[in-house]
């Protein structure tokens, strides 16, 4: 039993025996417990600093002197300067400001509840182009706006969780100080427990017991430090108490005294773990799955100790949403020979015939390789992440037949698109020649042939005024809102209000968007492409 323990939580042992001097101690204890639940602490404020204080000899209050302010010898209102107090908050984000062309004030003049309710509203589902600049929007540096700063702060980490980018939350509250409020301790304890990297935030939680009001964080902390007794001895205040549900205590009854639970029947899975739980069924040898979990939770299966099926569609799923590079999910693609045939291995299969004949640049192998890579791809929805991997290779042969018009639909769903259209041999016929317009950044200038492709001329003109409501945003300063709004115009768009399609197309160009602009509109025709 205890080898099923080994390495998730290194420091724990064998379960202390509850004596009799321990039940005594118990009413102590649910005594403290109650204080680390109902008494968050807070900083000290400048009065109670100012209480706190001690004088100094040299410090001593001088006697009461009337000193009378200097008399203004105009009538003239002195200039004020008015500065909110927040606007001098550190920016907080992974991605400059230089890199990503977004100013600090991206939020700062908006609302921030509003902010915080469209980030975690906006669609971006099978729209690649959308998960960048959403991901983009969420980890440029900027500062909070000026009527709360942690509102939007939390939306984004909370959206950048439900993408699955549980590694990129993690860093970023880490560079927001993930110990200045229980409401950043969570996230960032959610997600060190996903990545593996719960040491850090066990000890900050030890250290200081208000950040959490959750008893499972302590009792898993205080095992994660080796503390078995204590942790025995909490876990029978909160059940003393009524502070734990019936399924958490048993879990951790199970974690505990995992001795007198070998020959018990497994737990059911929860509904709705959330990641402690997640870890905690893994630890005690009974792994959930995590297919039908929140995309986050595929975070946990990319580690070692899963199986590399495991890995790959957990790799699969968080490339499909935007979270994952997809030289990394080329780095597991190609990790091992594939175990079978049929669903994943197809794709693996697929990867690895493109990756080994780019290599060795035979042409037939190339051509015979490209159809299998785009139909593994277009069946797990890895159509743009497939291309950034292998279109700047492609790019370099002229293949035939339907091979060549693969490969040239894959250059166009890369980074590489314009060049795609600039230097590749473009296949012939007008559906061809309004994509080679369109990476161009001018379909205007080719033959409209579908509403579709009409619609998207049209966002591409460039006699198309913003409204007066984008106008009064710009004006405002409140850039992230109006991109937000557009996005979500584009989604509009996208599921076939060709007018609102147009228009957050124009309306992205305006902005500076033009890159986002061009591959939103042409994934939107490619990947609807049979």
């Amino acid at each position: 039993m205890a080898n099923k323990y080994r390495g998730l939580l290194p420091q724990m042992g064998k379960s202390p025996k509850t004596g009799t001097h321990m039940r005594i101690a118990l009413l102590a204890c649910a005594i403290s417990m109650h204080a680390i639940a109902g008494h968050a602490q807070s900083p000290l404020n400048a009065i109670d600093w100012l209480e706190h204080a001690g004088t100094t000899p040299g410090d001593a209050i001088p006697p009461t002197v009337l000193r009378e302010s200097p008399v203004s010898k105009t009538a003239t209102r002195p200039t004020v300067t008015v500065l909110p107090l927040q606007q001098q908050s550190p920016p907080v984000g992974l991605i400059s400001s230089i890199t990503t062309g977004l100013p600090y004030d991206l939020w700062q003049h908006s609302a921030p509840q509003d902010i915080a309710e469209r980030i975690q509203d906006i669609p971006v589902r099978g729209m690649p182009a959308m998960q960048s600049l959403l991901m983009t929007l969420l980890l440029s540096d900027t500062r909070p706006p000026y009527a709360d700063r942690d509102i939007v702060l939390l939306a984004r980490l909370d959206r950048l969780m439900q993408l699955g980018a549980a590694d990129p939350a993690l860093a970023l509250v880490q560079d927001a100080g993930p110990t200045q409020t229980p409401d950043r301790f969570k996230r960032w304890f959610d997600a060190s427990l996903l990545t593996g990297n719960e040491s850090h935030s066990c000890a900050a939680v030890s250290a200081a017991p208000y950040l959490s009001t959750d008893y499972r964080v302590h009792i898993f902390c205080m095992l994660r430090r080796g503390d078995w007794p204590l942790a025995a001895l909490t876990l029978d205040a909160a059940q003393t108490l009524d502070l734990l549900s019936p399924r958490d205590s048993a879990l951790f009854e199970r974690l505990i005294h995992a001795d007198s639970f070998e020959e018990a029947p497994t737990l059911p899975f929860p509904r709705r773990p959330d990641a402690l739980t997640l870890r905690v069924y893994e630890t005690i040898g009974e792994p959930l799955p995590t297919a039908t979990l929140p995309r986050a939770f595929a975070t946990a299966d990319l580690r070692d100790i899963a199986g590399w099926k495991a890995q790959l569609e957990a790799a699969e799923r968080l490339t499909r949403s935007g979270a994952m590079n997809p030289n990394l999910l080329l780095g597991l693609f190609t990790e091992r020979a594939p175990a079978a045939s049929g669903g994943i291995w197809d794709r693996v299969r697929a990867v690895q015939n493109m990756d080994q004949a780019l290599e060795s640049g035979d042409i037939d192998a190339i051509t015979a390789a490209v159809d299998p890579l785009w139909q593994a791809a277009r069946s797990a929805g890895l159509e743009t992440a497939v291309a950034e991997l292998f279109a700047a290779d492609l790019a370099k042969y002229t293949l035939n037949g339907t091979a060549n018009l693969r490969a040239w639909h894959l250059c166009l769903l890369s980074s590489r698109y314009e060049a795609a259209a600039d230097k590749i041999t473009a296949p012939s016929g007008t559906h061809a020649q309004f994509l080679s317009a369109l990476a161009k950044g001018i379909p205007q200038n080719a033959d409209a042939q579908t509403d579709l492709e009409q619609a998207i001329s049209m966002g591409f003109r460039n006699d198309i005024a913003l409204s007066p409501t984008q106008i009064t945003l710009i004006q405002n300063r409140k850039l992230g809102e109006i991109i937000l709004q557009t996005m979500a115009k584009f989604a509009q768009g996208a599921s076939g209000d060709l007018t609102a399609l147009s228009q957050s197309l124009a309306t992205l160009r305006q902005l500076g968007l033009e890159d986002t602009a061009r591959r939103a509109a042409l994934q939107l025709i490619l990947l609807a492409d049979t």
